[in-house]
């Protein structure tokens, strides 16, 4: 039983992570119709820059986090700006090779910078181990999975009822129509982005205070994106917050209850996928598009 409470509580710790970074990607895809690679690199560049505040630069962790937050919407509206902005009409490949070369752009950037080894993280959740029912959790792991609630809550009273929010959600259901409203559709795109950026890059903070800043560990977080955006639905922000969680969970019993050698937990969320897209390509939230040809 102290096992079972144990792989929940981290299945749910890294399904509120995945979450997060599904949020981002999905917000891009609803206002933009743009498939981002490049989602999971965000995390590195939120992750770094706070350990280079604190530990380079010996700031307070709540001024280095901010500094990260502020760094992330600005490359949000850059990469908007520069690399974006210039393919719209363009075909989607062409559209996917772009944020794919930002994916390698951004990892080289960290790369050339910290390099690729371990670090340490300087910590500053409580890590002290808590007993639940038998099973010895870390402080952590708690606040972890109440940091990454309340963030998908404050996201999603934001896009419910501010007015920005309701404009990207104008945006995402009819370009042309939010256009005639006087909504400026650009500038969504760069809200959008900037939102996805800095989700991205509290969700890598998170990960590297609970376990450590690793290059390789945090940037494979990206690959899970995947999974729960076509579980949860590609359009659907509460279809990421449920896949972010159904992903979690089933990545903690797969690697719990079956033989390390076999390597499940890293293949499963991608049978997962192959799974979903068979039986329902639009995910359990997704919106279902009939077009004519």
């Amino acid at each position: 039983m102290d096992k079972f409470i144990q792989l929940t509580l981290t299945g749910l710790t890294n399904g509120a992570i995945f979450a997060l970074v599904a949020l981002g990607f999905v917000l891009i895809y609803k206002a933009s119709d743009v498939i981002n690679f490049a989602q999971g690199d965000f995390l590195l560049v939120g992750a770094y820059i706070t350990y280079g505040m604190i530990v380079q630069v010996g700031l307070p962790w709540s001024v280095s986090v901010l500094l990260a937050i502020v760094a992330a919407v600005v490359l949000g509206v850059v990469v908007e700006r520069l690399f974006l902005r210039p393919m719209i009409g363009e075909p989607i490949i062409s559209v996917i090779m772009v944020t794919i070369g930002l994916s390698s752009l951004l990892r080289s950037i960290v790369t050339s910078i910290w390099g690729t080894i371990g670090r340490q993280f300087p910590a500053f959740l409580p890590s002290q181990p808590l007993n639940i029912a038998g099973a010895v959790v870390p402080a952590d792991r708690f606040i972890a999975i109440g940091m990454a609630v309340v963030l998908l809550i404050v996201f999603t009273l934001f896009f419910r009822y501010s007015r920005e929010g309701i404009a990207m959600r104008a945006t995402a259901d009819d370009q042309q129509a939010a256009l005639s409203m006087g909504i400026s559709v650009k500038r969504i795109f760069a809200i959008a982005w900037s939102i996805a950026a800095v989700t991205a890059a509290l969700a890598g903070i998170i990960v590297a205070n609970i376990t450590e800043l690793s290059f390789f560990a945090i940037s494979a977080i990206g690959l899970h994106v995947f999974p729960v955006v076509i579980l949860g639905g590609l359009d659907s922000i509460p279809g990421a917050i449920i896949g972010g969680l159904i992903i979690g969970l089933l990545e903690s019993y797969v690697g719990g209850y079956t033989p390390s050698t076999l390597a499940l937990r890293t293949v499963f969320p991608f049978i997962v996928l192959i799974i979903i897209l068979m039986i329902k390509p639009y995910g359990l939230f997704g919106e279902i598009r009939i077009e004519r040809v």
